[in-house]
């Protein structure tokens, strides 16, 4: 079977989500967890399951009850598609390591296994903007991400060339002040997703402010 076909399987299987694949040999090892340098698979692919719009219409100048559990049930989706695919895999005679939509590993720093978003970046399913999130053309940031090493042959795809360029509408509705034109700061956002989190019935660190606003694919 060709590469090609393979693919093309892989995404009839979910076809309610995006999927890019990407050459581990392209991804930094900062981007990597030490556990994870140590797969030694060639190949990423990357998942992009849309959220629901009229969810984040919810969101004003903080998370909801309704996002919040939206957040949860896409992650899960996520994982379940990841799994899925795996197996599939597995059968066909290939090594496949599904990493979790939303795992942390080190509480300090918020840090997961990898940087879904600059896999999926490198996997051409967008850029990274402003606000540090993989904005897709189609959906803007308002996505979730997993993804799964595998030893398949899949051909890789092109990193998605965009950028957000003069906008700066997620820098001015940012409740943390902490993006700007030339990056964000990461601690600031974490100090602000944690007195979110402790509001009652978040528990969960999440904004959704800057995902909501972004014109970028944005419903009107």
């Amino acid at each position: 079977m060709g590469t090609g076909n393979l693919k093309e399987e892989i995404k009839s299987l979910v076809p309610e989500l995006l999927i890019g694949v990407a050459s581990v040999e392209d991804i930094p090892s900062e981007y990597l967890y030490p556990e994870i340098r140590k797969v030694k698979y060639p190949r990423a692919i990357s998942l992009a399951y849309p959220l629901l719009p009229s969810v984040l219409e919810t969101i004003e100048n903080e998370p909801t009850l309704i996002y919040k559990h939206h957040y949860k049930v896409v992650n899960w989706l996520l994982d379940q598609a990841a799994h899925k695919i795996a197996y599939f895999l597995c059968k066909k005679g290939y090594d496949a390591l599904p990493i979790a939509a939303s795992q942390t590993v080190d509480w300090e720093v918020q840090r997961g296994h990898i940087s879904h978003r600059f896999i999926a970046h490198k996997a051409g399913l967008g850029w990274i903007g402003k606000s540090g999130l993989l904005v897709n053309p189609q959906y803007g940031p308002r996505i979730r991400l997993a993804t799964i090493f595998t030893s398949a042959p899949l051909e890789p795809d092109s990193p998605y060339e965009g950028e957000c360029g003069d906008c700066k509408v997620c820098i001015e509705a940012c409740p943390a002040g902490a993006l700007s034109d030339n990056g964000y700061d990461k601690e600031k956002c974490l100090q602000q997703l944690k007195k979110f989190a402790s509001k009652r019935g978040i528990g969960v660190l999440i904004c959704g402010v800057c995902v909501k606003v972004c014109p970028v694919g944005r419903q009107e």
